[in-house]
Parts: C-alpha cells; sequence; structure tokens
C-alpha cells in the first residue's frame, strides 16, 4: 500500500493490514463482478477465453455471490476498523468498476479514463486510511498511477486489438490507433511534472525528482517510438518498460522518504521502520 507508506503519520499495524485486506476483497468483489457481467464477451477473447466463468468451471450464482460478500466484507472492515472515508472510496471503487466502467467498455473509447481512474484510487484509500484525510500528496499519487495506466494499457491493447474488436469493444486501439499511441505519449510526458512535485510535498528527498526524471525518460523514449511506428514489437517494450518503471519508482519512494518524515516516525514509533509495498 504505498499511499499508506507515504502518508506523513505513524504506521499502525492492525490499521495497515485492515487496510490490506478490505482493499484486496473490494478488489476482488469488483473483479467477481466485472467477469460474471463479461462471460460472453470474454469467451469470444482469447486472453479471457480460459477464465473459470467461460469454461463453466464455476457457476454464475457462484461468482455473484463471491462477488456480493466480499464487497460487503471488504467495505465493512475498511468502515468498521479503518474509517469511514476509507470505506465510502472502496465501496465507490467496486461501483465506478462495474456499473460504469464495465458497462462503457462497450460505448464509447472514454471507457479507458474512467478504468484509470479506478486504478487511481487505491494508493488514495492507503493515504485515507492512515491520515483519514484526503490531501494534496494522495491526489498526486493518485495522478502519477493515473497517467501510468494509458501507457500502460494502450500498449497492452495494441496487440489485443483484434480481440477487442471481435468481442465488441470500444477500445481506442480500435476506434482510433492514431490516437491510442498519441494519449500513451502524452500520458508518458505528464508522468514528469507529476514525479518532480512529490518532493515539493516533503514525502521524499529531493534525489527523487532525479530518479524518477531518469526511469520516466525510458518511458518517455518507448512511448515516442510507439508512437511513431506502432507495431508489435514497439508496444511490447513500451508495455514491459511500463512494468519496469512502475515497479521502481514504488521502490524509489520508499527508500527516498524525507528527513522529516523519517524523524516523526522515530520519534512517534520509537523506531525507524516503515511499511510498504
Amino acid at each position: 500500500m504505498c499511499g499508506y507508506a507515504m502518508a506523513p503519520m505513524s504506521t499502525d499495524l492492525l490499521c495497515l493490514l485492515a487496510t490490506t485486506t478490505g482493499t484486496g476483497l473490494c478488489v476482488a468483489s469488483a473483479n467477481a463482478f466485472n467477469q460474471w457481467i463479461e462471460i460472453p464477451y470474454d469467451a469470444q477473447m482469447s486472453r479471457t477465453r480460459n477464465r473459470v466463468l467461460v469454461r463453466n468451471a464455476l457457476s454464475p450464482f457462484h461468482a455473484f455471490t463471491f462477488g456480493t460478500i466480499t464487497g460487503i466484507v471488504g467495505v465493512g472492515i475498511l468502515s468498521t476498523m479503518v474509517n469511514q472515508l476509507t470505506a465510502i472510496l472502496g465501496a465507490s471503487n467496486i461501483f465506478l468498476y462495474t456499473c460504469i466502467y464495465t458497462q462503457m467498455k462497450r460505448m464509447t473509447i472514454a471507457n479507458t479514463w474512467v478504468g484509470s481512474m479506478v486504478g487511481a484510487i487505491p494508493p488514495i484509500m492507503g493515504w485515507a486510511a492512515c491520515t483519514n484525510n484526503l490531501e494534496i500528496g494522495s491526489l498526486i499519487l493518485g495522478s502519477i498511477l493515473f497517467a501510468w495506466q494509458f501507457p500502460h494499457f494502450n500498449a497492452l491493447a495494441w496487440n489485443m486489438r483484434f480481440d477487442y474488436e471481435k468481442a465488441g469493444y470500444k477500445m481506442m486501439v480500435v476506434k482510433n490507433p492514431s490516437l491510442n499511441s498519441r494519449v500513451s505519449l502524452r500520458y508518458a510526458l505528464a508522468l514528469f511534472p507529476l514525479s518532480i512535485m512529490i518532493p515539493f510535498t516533503e514525502m521524499t528527498t529531493w534525489w527523487f525528482a532525479l530518479d524518477s526524471s531518469l526511469i520516466n525518460s525510458v518511458l518517455l523514449l518507448g512511448a515516442y517510438r510507439f508512437w511513431k511506428d506502432s507495431n508489435d514489437k514497439s508496444a511490447r517494450d513500451l508495455f514491459f518498460a511500463k512494468i519496469e518503471n512502475f515497479v521502481d519508482k514504488e521502490i524509489e519512494k520508499e527508500f527516498n522518504v524525507s528527513n522529516i518524515e523519517r524523524k516523526q516516525h522515530e520519534e512517534e514509533i520509537g523506531f525507524n521502520f516503515s511499511f510498504g509495498g
């Protein structure tokens, strides 16, 4: 939970575990409902045709029941063991993913922006769990993950474009391939100012501005090549570069915690240790 780890408060182990468990159950609920809704469409795509519901290895009734139970329990844990704000964010994300994003995928290319909002909310939940507040730091973390998802997903979608078209999904890569690559490049560029904003909030030292710029430059190069010549290779290179970027940046954020925050942790919990992941 990078949001929890980066928040300027001491770590409460029980709260962190409850946040992780509750968020995980909310994710499980949203995914279960999504696959329950999309059974006939998943059957038409090579990437999803081996899912348990498509293969009848699990009944739709059991999937719906699982989604309902995990959603109720997940939101319940967040509400009773964390705080109401985090619970509201968790419940809202289940609704946003299943009732809006999943439906929009067959209606408009705007679905990708909504889906990226879904992916941006978990770090905000982590921050809210720690502080019971929505502060600028949480919004920056959410914005970084929001922007990160466009090069990541658009590169993945390139190699899945024929499957998406066959299943009737209105994806950028199907309806407007040139926009698909332009958006990837645009949000790869957006990662620079968003990352540089992190030290301003004293979440990290200024070394993170340099570290992130170096990593983002590699990503930008991949996005530029994908924009100049969209093909299977450039899409694959961008996709795997984004994974490496995400992992590296999470590591950098963990180990570039500011001296102010480090001192605060030492004073409040008696030793210099922070949870992350």
